[in-house]
């Protein structure tokens, strides 16, 4: 299949990117701090306020700029709908490629090229990445009196799960595990973002949603409690903090199913990974990506990510660029195979 990832790879690469830039920034210094002196910079994120995309947008927000060179400010400019799609359109097609623009987006973008090409106004092979924060792994929350609570229940009974938007990872993912693993699931799509969604799920208009678990474990007051819990997660290696919950391709022993299962969760270890446009400089790149590895460094940012209860599990920008050309990689059969798995054309949606 060719998605076995080796998560000790990036390690590596960080240390290296952040060797060979400390000697580069010195020359490239001038010309960089020219470029950012007085300038703000706008971070792009194609979601509402809350959730993983905008913790991790205000995290950079608060404290990349004092890594870049003429330490610029930054802010966070939200572009929500169609899953990240429009963003996502916005950022590459619309802003300059100056280096005042970065952006946090899906980790599926490239699925959604691949899978369905009229939606991705974006070339995924030409997106250049300044690191990663944190792997994606979508957690896949139940509220307690759900009619069923547990994966076995689920092949059996049905269950309503929010969706944010068809052709989201909300809406493609619970609909993969329905056709592929037979779990008995009626999706439904309109929720405004992953909050609409959870509180939907909180007070029993649905029984089920998700969200990157980034986002979840930074506020776990209903996981403790009990309102809700996590039943199975998206991804390629279980997160360390759920070491116990299966994950989406483990929900069956077919190994055809588990083939496709395993590359619509293939974009969970890009994660939540911060871009610049594809046509920025080189010098430009590597003083972003030199400033991202300094900034993971810096104490003051450790201990503001802690107080955000942010799981920083970070990667370098040749890391994460590796793991996007590996899925564009794709065989067309397997892209047929998950395209059908993921259809959610005729799920239902909320009242207008």
């Amino acid at each position: 299949m060719g998605f076995e990832f080796s998560w000790k790879k990036g390690v590596l690469a960080a240390a290296l990117t952040t060797g060979l830039f400390c000697g580069a920034g010195v020359a490239q210094a001038s010309t960089v701090e020219d470029i950012y002196k007085g300038q703000t910079v706008t971070i792009v994120i194609g979601h509402p306020p809350g959730g993983s995309y905008d913790l991790y947008a205000q995290l950079a927000a608060a404290h990349l700029g004092n890594f870049i060179p003429g330490n610029p400010n930054i802010i966070v400019e939200h572009m929500p709908g169609g899953g990240g799609r429009k963003g996502t359109a916005y950022f590459i097609n619309k802003t300059a490629p100056d280096g005042l623009s970065l952006g946090i987006f899906p980790d599926t973008l490239g699925q959604t090229e691949l899978l369905d090409p009229k939606k991705a106004n974006w070339k995924t092979a030409e997106f250049r990445y300044i690191g990663r924060f944190a792997p994606a792994n979508a957690a896949f929350v139940v509220r307690k009196d759900a009619p069923a609570t547990t994966v076995e229940d689920m092949r059996n009974t049905e269950i309503v799960v929010a969706c944010t938007g068809k052709g989201s990872r909300s809406g493609q993912q619970p609909t993969a595990v329905r056709n592929l693993a037979g779990l008995k699931f009626r999706v439904i799509c309109g929720y405004s973002g992953s909050e609409p969604a959870m509180l939907a799920t909180l007070r029993g208009e649905t029984d089920m949603t998700s969200e990157n678990w980034a986002s979840l474990a930074s506020d776990t007051a209903n996981i403790d409690n009990g309102e809700i819990k996590v039943v199975f997660q998206a991804g390629l290696v279980r997160d360390p903090d759920l070491p116990n919950v299966p994950l989406m391709f483990e929900l069956t022993d077919d190994p055809e199913a588990q083939k496709v299962l395993r590359f619509i969760s293939s974009g969970a270890p890009i994660g939540r990974s911060i871009m610049v446009h594809p046509n920025t400089s080189e010098e430009v790149i590597s003083a972003l990506r030199d400033a991202f590895q300094a900034m993971l460094k810096d104490p003051a940012f450790i201990e503001d990510a802690a107080k955000r209860q942010a799981i920083i599990d970070p990667e370098s920008g040749e890391y994460v660029e590796g793991l996007s050309k590996e899925m564009m990689s794709a065989s067309p059969e397997l892209i047929a195979a998950a395209m059908a798995a993921m259809d959610d054309s005729t799920a239902d949606e909320l009242p207008k």
